[in-house]
């Protein structure tokens, strides 16, 4: 429990923790008021106190040490404000029985009519940003309820030190392959005039923000790349993942068409050693079936190259004057010439690019729509139900 001067509602949920015969771990993050006091007069308790006041995000890592030392693989970490109710924590405990090694949130009633409206908003905005960044849905990824796997987060480095490591927490648990679920929980707003909240609107949400910038490149630049990639490289084999994706019942033929024809058209751009990652980063931030796109971009690989550079030569044509130079495919086809007739060379691989997509992705809708209506036909007459 980190803590940081709830002196009101700290006794009680001690209290309330101890009926559960649990380890319980205190962490005073540099309270002023009579928080140690109070920590005192309790027994059984492991307390770690400092000053000054540092942050949440130190303080829960401190218990995190703290429950690892004493050999604990799991800790379930709750605000002190008296927000949340210790009798929630055998829905935690359920299930991890049931999710082992998972990271789980406690998710509150959020429309309740007591829940302030900046915390409504709040919620809302990072649980947005979560999917964008993990492709992970949670009803509240701003909850303060948690069950860590507290032993697997030890290999990991974090960088921030307030409330925004919350968020970090979870974003990057989920990047490194930690489950990530939630458990409906209580929660308890008190009125304004009894309310006590160290969270400050401008500064912390314009940490968060800063964050939620930050977490948004790295997925979308090295995250899903790096994901996609494990994946395909795991398989081991192309045309597996090739008839997966292009088979997969649950996307449009029109979606796959276009996937297959954007990988043509980014695996021919002249954008030499950029082709994948671009290819891959658009894929993600246009929603294409990334499995395709990442297959087809692969169409520049080193035994097509001379043939997509004489290609795109001869494309360029068309845009130069009529006295042009003329290059071999066998004789005169070399870096230098295409290096002299650079702007034709540029034109034509442009141009071959957009064709060459357009093309694939025509008849890669019209197979696929002639596929699908072979298949219909065949389970209409084996008198199959179609899906």
């Amino acid at each position: 429990m980190p803590t940081y001067n709830n002196a009101k509602t700290l006794a009680p949920l001690l209290e309330n923790l101890q009926k559960f015969n649990a380890y319980i771990i205190v962490v005073n993050d540099g309270s002023t008021d009579e928080t140690q006091i109070i920590l005192d007069h309790f027994t059984g308790i492991h307390s770690i106190s400092y000053s000054p006041n540092i942050g949440k995000g130190i303080a829960l890592r401190h218990g995190f040490r703290a429950a690892v030392s004493k050999g604990y693989q799991y800790a379930i970490s709750i605000d002190s404000d008296g927000q949340h109710f210790a009798k929630d924590i055998p829905a935690f405990l359920d299930c991890l029985k049931k999710n082992p090694g998972t990271l789980i949130v406690g998710a509150r009633n959020m429309d309740q009519s007591s829940v302030p409206g900046k915390s409504s908003f709040g919620y809302r905005f990072s649980n947005f940003w979560f999917r964008v960044e993990t492709g992970i849905k949670l009803p509240d990824t701003q909850s303060g309820f948690r069950l860590y796997p507290v032993e697997r987060l030890q290999s990991m480095t974090f960088f921030t030190q307030r409330f925004e490591f919350e968020i970090e927490v979870i974003v990057r648990s989920a990047w490194n392959g930690i489950p990530v679920t939630s458990v409906p929980v209580s929660v308890y707003y008190a009125p304004p005039g009894e309310r006590v909240s160290h969270f400050r609107p401008f500064i912390d949400f314009t940490r968060i923000s800063i964050l939620n910038t930050l977490l948004v490149f790295i997925s979308f630049l090295y995250i899903r790349p790096r994901d996609l990639l494990r994946r395909l490289f795991l398989k081991q084999k192309w045309k597996e993942v090739f008839i997966d994706e292009l088979f997969d019942p649950s996307q449009s033929n029109l979606r796959k068409s276009v996937s297959v024809a954007f990988g043509i058209f980014m695996g021919i751009l002249p954008i030499w050693g950029f082709q994948l990652i671009s290819a891959i980063f658009f894929a993600v931030l246009l929603r294409l079936n990334k499995g395709l796109v990442i297959v087809f971009a692969n169409i520049s690989i080193p035994p097509m190259i001379p043939l997509i550079i004489y290609s795109s030569y001869r494309f360029g044509a068309f845009w130069m004057p009529p006295n042009a130079p003329v290059i071999s495919l066998t004789k005169t086809l070399t870096l230098s010439a295409i290096r002299y007739n650079f702007k034709q060379y540029l034109a034509g691989s442009i141009s071959l690019a957009i064709t060459a997509g357009l093309v694939a992705g025509l008849i890669t809708y019209l197979l696929l729509q002639l596929f699908s209506k072979k298949k219909i036909r065949q389970s209409f007459n084996n008198g199959e139900p179609i899906s």
